[in-house]
């Protein structure tokens, strides 16, 4: 058997996670649900009986299908900080929002702020490039990790993308 998984996310913990101290929780199931979910579980106010807080270690791993329902509670341990590395990962022609990228606008695009790229090499500021398939003008960073060379389509492409959608992003 094969399992195939279009919208994949890998929480890394870097700091434990004991029973009742918040931080990543998670639907079991949910990914399968035809229904949405109770605007009285958004808010916390119902339904929390279907609401799973891990108890993690640091080093553990929790993967999980983006599709799930997953979000944070409220952090209650004050003695430690609460630390996780967040990775998504989907093919590049699944790709399925630029939501976090609202931040400064630049011909049409949002961008991280300027400040972020300040110092940055090019292999860094192409690893804060939304995802996008790599058919589009995209930095690709070589195997030797520092360079960087652009993938391009032809030109009729990417104006007729612009004239219809709106975006060079399609």
């Amino acid at each position: 058997d094969t399992l195939h998984c279009a919208l994949l996310g890998a929480n890394v913990f870097l700091s434990d996670v004991n029973p009742g101290d918040g931080g990543f929780c998670i639907v079991p199931g949910s990914h399968k649900s035809n229904f949405a979910m109770p605007m009285e579980m958004i808010h916390g106010e119902a339904y929390n009986e279907f609401i799973v807080q891990p108890t993690i270690k640091a080093g553990d791993v929790v993967l999980f299908s983006e599709g799930t329902v997953h979000g944070s509670l409220p952090w209650n341990n004050p003695t430690t900080q609460r630390r996780s590395a967040l990775y998504r990962f989907a093919p590049a022609t699944n790709a399925y929002g630029r939501s976090y990228f609202r931040h400064e606008e630049e011909d049409g695009l949002f961008r991280w702020p300027e400040a972020m790229y300040e110092n940055l090499t090019d292999a860094q500021r192409a690893v804060l490039e939304p995802p996008y398939a790599n058919r589009l003008d995209r930095p690709n960073i070589d195997e030797d990790g520092e360079t960087v060379e652009i993938t391009t389509r032809n030109e009729k492409k990417k104006e007729h993308d612009q004239q219809v959608f709106k975006t060079k992003y399609f």
